[in-house]
């Protein structure tokens, strides 16, 4: 089993050069810890909290790319590319990283970053299929001939092609029945988010691999967005994520991505913590990994170290304590090829 990390966002007080510094020193950190994946989320005019933008941050990166790591984006939002530009920055990024590359793509769910473009927020997921569709034949054909309902290209003489034949594994997000189907067809693995409960998980896995035998298509191991918080005792791991992570989750139930609103969330912060992250001491933490993979088809799990008030050494420090307490635990874990459909849970 391997573990991955989001490249978070900072306060926009933090300075460029300070945020460039942290991203690097986090950077450094992940890998020398073992860190198998280096990923970056994707967003437009974000407020108070400063996202980079995936492709350059990534290109950045790629410089201090060790062997065993590699790059994703968790994730970009396909519709707002046009689908040429996106097709050839991937590549090009395929190419820098020598083949270390994942596209995590997802619709996006914010809709006020569609209203900045002037592109329709209700037409994303058929914009995301056409752009997908067209970026594969541009990827893997001489001269592309394309007539969608959103793009039309003649005649398209294609001249950079990904390191990774045919293209870089992609990772398709989704929340819902057709969303999960839709990775199934069109992408190499479905990202599950930290707050789909066990059951649930079970399920939506279940109905991606019946998708993938009617098609004809191979099962895989699915990245796993669960946080894992290791402590000295189960109550100072607790205390820890409270330290860590309690105000942005407030901000996220604001906003309506949690399951449960911000006052609830304030209420019951451990119940919810102890549901959607693998917390406790590091050999609780690994025994409910354990138990989980034995379960479900999951690899990598993506965790975030930074937060955005959290300092870089804190960040190093956290990081230090997987590299030293769950990753080299986490090498004995596989996961089960397919998922068991029958678990009681």
């Amino acid at each position: 089993m391997r573990i991955g990390v989001i490249l978070g966002d900072v306060h926009t007080s933090v300075s460029p050069k300070d945020h460039l510094d942290g991203l690097l020193r986090q950077v450094e950190a992940a890998q020398r810890n073992g860190i198998s994946y280096l990923t970056i989320g994707h967003h437009y005019l974000y407020g108070d909290l400063r996202w980079l933008q995936p492709l350059p941050t990534l290109a950045r990166i790629a410089a201090e790319l060790d062997e065993h790591v590699t790059l994703a984006t968790t994730v970009i939002q396909v519709p707002l590319y046009h689908p040429i530009a996106l097709a050839e920055e991937l590549a090009t990024l395929d190419i820098l990283t020598r083949g270390k590359l994942v596209v995590g793509a997802g619709a996006g769910y914010r809709k006020d970053e569609f209203g900045y473009f002037g592109i329709d927020f209700t037409k994303r997921f058929a914009m995301m299929d056409e752009s997908l569709r067209l970026m594969k034949m541009l990827w893997t054909q001489d001269v592309v001939d394309f007539d969608g309902r959103f793009w039309k290209l003649a005649d398209g003489h294609t001249h950079i092609r990904p390191w990774q034949e045919p293209h870089p594994p992609i990772w398709i997000g989704a929340m819902k029945d057709a969303g999960v189907r839709r990775s199934a067809r069109l992408g190499d693995g479905w990202p599950v988010t930290p707050e789909t409960k066990i059951p649930e998980m079970v399920r939506l896995m279940a109905l991606y691999e019946d998708e993938r035998d009617r098609l004809g298509r191979p099962h895989v191991k699915h990245p796993l967005r669960r946080e894992i918080i290791p402590g000295r005792t189960s109550d100072a791991a607790f205390e820890r994520f409270e330290s860590m992570a309690k105000q942005r989750l407030l901000a996220y139930a604001a906003r309506q991505l949690a399951t449960r609103d911000a006052d609830e969330l304030t209420r019951e912060f451990r119940t919810v913590a102890a549901k959607e992250t693998f917390i406790g001491t590091p050999d609780e933490c690994v025994a409910q990994i354990r138990d989980l993979s034995a379960l479900v088809p999951i690899d990598p799990i993506l965790v975030r170290a930074q937060w955005p008030h959290m300092s870089t050494e804190q960040v190093v420090e956290y990081l230090d304590d997987l590299g030293r307490d769950i990753v080299p635990a986490l090498r004995q874990v596989d996961s089960v090829d397919r998922v068991v459909r029958d678990a009681v849970v």
